[in-house]
């Protein structure tokens, strides 16, 4: 009995002690008594990544609200203005104008690369591009090799495109123009999910597709690059405002008409400052396009709903567990200086 009441005396004083080394723990978290406010687009597959960092904030002791859905332009404002704290998805250069308008780098923190190899441009199915030797958009140009791409029968090319307001509308826009599409191309907007899914459909059905599309995203897990579609070329390098003096060929030679891009997290420039914990998280956060991809595809397959991509991100937090640790401690030790 006498050996009992030790054992449970020793344990209650361990577990005061742990109790107290947690409360002082906490007490000098760098974001304790900080209200951060994380943006993303109504895109539900850029939630993974918004979650993570915020997951991330949250240990660092900040008190993260829900996130708040809101267009890229009206984003970038948002977070110059001290509106919102910071958004996990800027694409860069393709954002690259929504990022000067709203201030540039004396009111934006945009450090270090979250996913990099974001690449985007256009594809048809392989079928049709086999039987057609079709590899460069510009071939769209002729009537008769755009009407096999007509869904409409208006006897033009249907491109299935890019959101009002994402960046890549405006590229889409501009191409059209620069290699001489207007006539024989109509661009398809409006909502994506809806635009791609008729894609798909059609696809399934054997009938030739014309699209855009990005990566991280699951739509390559369904038409599947090099296998079920392939990319098309462009004839040379144009894009409008902030990248237009960018050249778009890869090293290989190919020039599929957008730079890869790199996914960064932008932030407020004063709350980083005042916040070296989370600039340091933020600089140093960096996730597999695999990763992201794989996310996204489950997602498609029906874990979509908001309990899904939590418990999609506590399973990447759990299974990459020493990295998400390391990035805690690098910015806790910014924190302290």
């Amino acid at each position: 009995m006498k050996t009992s009441v030790k054992t449970l005396t020793r344990s209650l004083l361990v577990s005061g002690l742990l109790s107290l080394g947690m409360m002082a723990s906490a007490a000098t978290l760098p974001g304790k008594g900080v209200t951060v406010s994380p943006l993303q687009t109504p895109i539900a597959e850029e939630t993974f990544q918004t979650l993570l960092v915020s997951k991330a904030l949250r240990k660092l002791g900040y008190k993260v609200e829900g996130i708040k859905e809101i267009d890229y332009a009206a984003a970038h404002i948002a977070i110059a203005n001290g509106d919102a704290t910071f958004m996990a998805d800027h694409w860069n250069p393709l954002h690259a104008d929504f990022y000067t308008s709203a201030g540039g780098a004396e009111k934006i923190s945009r450090t270090g690369t979250y996913v990099a190899n974001a690449a985007q441009g256009y594809l048809i199915d392989k079928k049709t591009a086999d039987k057609y030797k079709i590899t460069n958009i510009s071939q769209l140009a002729d009537p008769k090799i755009a009407k096999l791409f007509d869904s409409n029968g208006d006897g033009k090319a249907n491109l299935s495109g890019c959101n009002p307001g994402w960046g890549c509308e405006a590229v889409i826009e501009h191409q059209l123009t620069a290699y001489k599409l207007r006539a024989t191309v109509t661009h398809n907007q409006g909502s994506y999910a809806a635009i791609i899914a008729d894609t798909i459909s059609r696809f399934k059905a054997g009938k030739p597709v014309l699209y855009y599309t990005w990566t991280p995203y699951w739509v390559s897990t369904v038409m599947r690059p090099g296998i079920d579609v392939v990319w098309l070329e462009v004839p040379f390098s144009s894009l409008p405002g902030e990248q237009s003096k960018l050249d778009t060929k890869l090293p290989n030679g190919k020039n599929y008409g957008f730079v890869i891009n790199k996914q960064q997290i932008i932030a407020n420039k004063k709350f980083v400052e005042a916040n070296p914990a989370a600039g340091k998280l933020f600089e140093i956060m960096q996730l597999p396009v695999a990763d992201v991809n794989a996310q996204n595809s489950r997602m498609n397959d029906g874990e979509n709903k908001a309990a899904d991509i939590e418990r999609h991100t506590n399973g990447w937090i759990k299974a990459h567990q020493a990295t998400f640790d390391g990035w805690i401690a690098q910015a806790m030790l910014a924190g302290k200086k």
